[in-house]
């Protein structure tokens, strides 16, 4: 498989803060990663360096082989790297379809166009019915749909979900594993910060733990919920052996 996302040492300084540090990480295409780690690992930060909110102090990212330290989030977004945000953030005085044809926009230009990319989108997502209804009346899960919709607009090749699945009930996060499963069965590539092991598991192939800014450990689900190292960073010392309890502890959620 070729790579698509290389993360290459980078870090990030807040005054003295070191947020992210000296982490490297590589995404093949067709992959599904998964980021865990305790409250303030840096997670989101990490993926807002990704994506261009904030720039690295140190390290190169890169994208289909090509260096994006110095672009903009939009001109990243063309090349192909979606994201949803943590917290759903709609335009909320406007229907879902034009949530969407906001996306659309970057490679389909015409409005006509746009607005029939976007109804694609929703068709495939399962909003389709919701296409006229105001995003401000949506309820959260809805709205964290629509933010995957709005990713998928852009019609890209690797999609950045930020705790994608957080505040929804079972049932709700069924739909979510199973609209991911089909949507990386078509192709698409998925780097994941998520905080409930037990959706981890479901889909993921790859586990990368980050604690205090630094990635701790790298493997599959199974190999990360009985490392010792990692169980450490959520529960403290002492806790090495705890399996069963980091298990619960996660499974309830470690938000940043």
């Amino acid at each position: 498989m070729n790579e698509i996302l290389g993360v290459h040492k980078v870090s990030k300084q807040f005054g003295g803060l070191r947020a992210v540090d000296n982490v490297s990480l590589s995404v093949k295409q067709g992959e599904i990663v998964s980021i865990i780690g305790p409250n303030g690992a840096g997670k989101t930060t990490f993926f807002n360096l990704l994506t261009g909110q904030i720039a690295p102090t140190e390290g190169e990212v890169r994208l289909k082989g090509q260096p994006i330290n110095t672009l903009p989030p939009h001109a990243r977004a063309r090349l192909g790297m979606g994201r949803t945000f943590q917290i759903a953030k709609p335009l909320i005085a406007l229907n879902a379809l034009e949530n969407v044809m906001i996306g659309a926009f970057l490679h389909d230009a015409p409005l006509a166009a746009a607005r029939d990319k976007a109804m694609a989108v929703l068709e495939r997502v399962g909003m389709a019915h919701l296409a006229a209804r105001r995003a401000g009346d949506l309820t959260l899960s809805e709205r964290r749909r629509l933010e995957v919709a709005r990713a998928l607009a852009i019609q890209p090749q690797i999609v950045l979900l930020d705790e994608v699945m957080a505040g929804l009930n079972q049932s709700e996060v069924g739909h979510e594993i199973e609209l991911l499963r089909s949507l990386h069965a078509e192709g698409l590539t998925f780097l994941i910060i998520e905080h409930n092991l037990k959706v981890v598991r479901a889909f993921s192939d790859r586990v990368v733990v980050l604690d205090r800014g630094g990635l701790i450990a790298e493997g599959t689900a199974d190999e990360i919920l009985s490392s010792p190292v990692v169980i450490e960073a959520y529960l403290g010392s002492g806790h090495a052996g705890s399996g069963r309890e980091f298990t619960k502890h996660a499974m309830q959620g470690a938000r940043q």
